[in-house]
Formats: structure tokens, sequence, C-alpha cells
């Protein structure tokens, strides 16, 4: 038997799709504010969309490592005094950087996508064939 997802179901895969590709560039959002610890950040996404959209731990933390890697983030230790010690990361000016200009990409790309599908006018209207 074929398990076809539900129309929602369909909406969530799209989205996150759509999605896919802006992780770091979301996480360097997030860093912009304030350094914060890899839980913290996955949170704070969460809790941006009211809990629709969430990025796996495993691939936020793929995503830190590459940060760190291209010195787009910089990590240290804090200093807990209860419960485990955190690792935090930092946006860099680097980061700040890239940040800026996938910004300045991803809206240009949205305003073609916007245009390509606003092309048929009202997209409540009824279509012509």
């Amino acid at each position: 038997m074929i398990d076809h997802p539900t129309p929602d179901q369909q909406d969530d895969a799209f989205a996150a799709d759509l999605l896919r590709g802006h992780t770091e560039t979301i996480v360097l959002g997030v860093l912009r504010r304030h350094d914060s610890y890899g839980f913290e950040i996955y949170k704070t996404i969460r809790d941006a969309t009211g809990g629709i959209y969430e990025i796996k731990e495993a691939t936020l933390y793929a995503s830190y490592r590459r940060l760190l890697k291209d010195g787009l983030a910089e990590a240290y230790w804090g200093d807990e005094t209860q419960g485990g010690r955190r690792k935090y990361y930092r946006i860099t000016d680097a980061g700040r950087a890239v940040y800026r200009k996938n910004i300045t990409a991803w809206v240009a790309t949205r305003d073609i996508i916007d245009s390509l599908l606003d092309l048929g006018g009202d997209p409540a209207a009824p279509e012509r064939h």
C-alpha cells in the first residue's frame, strides 16, 4: 500500500524544501541578536515559527561545524555554575557580511518568484482554459 501525503503534509514538505539550503543563514540570523548555545538556537528557530518549522538537531550541528570551519562563527565554552557546560556560538564579522549577502540574494529571489507567480493575476480567480 502506498501512503499518499495529505495536502498539509505536501505543504510542509514544500516549505521545508524551500528552506533547505538556508540553514546557515537562519543560524547566522539568530546569532546576530546574541551569542547562543546549540539547543537555544534550535528553540529560537522553532519558536519563531510557532512550532511549524523545526530544523533537526543533527542538521543544526552540521551547520555549526560548517560555520566554524568557514570562519563565519566562533565557539566558546560557557561558564555555567549549574548543569553541564554549554558550547556557545558567536557570529564573526565575516559571518555578518555573508548574512547580509545571503539576505540580499533571498530578497531578490523572492521578488522574482513573486513576479512569476503573479503572471496569471489574482491567484484566487478561477483558471481560464
